[in-house]
């Protein structure tokens, strides 16, 4: 029986403006992950929010979060990384991933975000008057730098594939870099007009190219403004594996992250498949 790993996301960093059910303060943070993880997710990816203002990348906001859901469950808790944009976020590669450095040498990581690519977030519901999209900028020096850190603390890559060149440029900076294996995080989306809409021939052209370019490699269905149950039976088919949180959800869902996570234990489950734990999780990777 394939075991299917459950990552669940908790926020990203749309605020309650745009996704009204995130926890965004340390507390409900840690509340949702413990019970995200007792409900059946392997691993916990968050954004840090401290008092429900803007998200932070302070790393002691984090290792407060970290070592609260892990005091209560054995899990692997992973951050984000500040954005390279217009609006003047982090240009410097050792600043934007100081946080991952901070949290990695106390022994706190196990996962760190090493995005292989820069992407528009154009909506798929856009208009001439709108206001343009933002860019998610990873200039290879940045790239370069995140799987360093990750090579350095012995910690896998969690790559997000926006668009299909990705995990070819992702497998190949890996390659290079000397660093564990990677998991490949498959971005579909509706909301979004980045990859694939959630359909079955989007997973059968990322797989196949992911197999070619890194065999045995893990991956993920996820994404972000989307509902990715329609490919949980494919991914469980090909031996994948899916994420679900409100941070990849429909903007604006009446959700929640536990929900999201039960649901998708259940649908592993019905389609063969059965949740991973932690150990099984790490057990597997020791093996990459």
């Amino acid at each position: 029986m394939h075991k299917v790993w459950i990552e669940a996301a908790l926020n990203g960093p749309w605020s309650r403006a745009l996704q009204p059910g995130i926890p965004d303060t340390v507390d409900a943070i840690v509340t949702e992950g413990i019970a995200c993880a007792k409900a059946g997710a392997a691993i916990i990816h968050t954004h840090a929010y401290d008092g429900g203002g803007p998200q932070t990348f302070d790393w002691q906001v984090y290792a407060r979060i970290i070592e609260g859901i892990r005091a209560k469950v054995d899990v692997p808790v992973y951050p984000s990384i500040p954005g390279l944009d217009a609006r003047g976020n982090v240009a410097d590669p050792k600043a934007r991933f100081a946080h991952i450095e901070a949290l990695a040498e106390r022994g706190l990581l196990e996962f760190a975000v090493v995005d292989p690519g820069s992407v528009n977030f154009t909506l798929t519901a856009t208009t001439a008057q709108a206001k343009p999209a933002e860019t998610y900028l990873n200039p290879e020096t940045h790239i370069r730098h995140g799987l360093d850190v990750a090579r350095r603390h012995g910690i896998h890559p969690a790559f997000a594939i926006y668009e299909p060149g990705f995990a070819r440029a992702g497998a190949a900076l890996a390659r290079a870099s000397g660093v564990k294996s990677p998991v490949y995080r498959f971005m579909f989306s509706q909301q979004f007009a980045f990859c694939f809409p959630p359909k079955p021939y989007g997973l059968a052209a990322l797989v196949t190219l992911t197999e070619e370019e890194a065999p045995g490699a893990p991956w993920m269905v996820s994404g972000l403004g989307v509902d990715i149950t329609p490919l949980i039976g494919e991914a469980v088919a090909r031996g994948g594996h899916i994420r679900v949180g409100l941070e990849d959800a429909l903007l604006g869902s009446t959700a929640t992250n536990i929900g999201l996570v039960e649901d998708a234990v259940r649908m592993v489950r019905a389609h063969g498949g059965e949740p991973a734990t932690t150990a099984e999780v790490r057990k597997a990777l020791a093996k990459g």
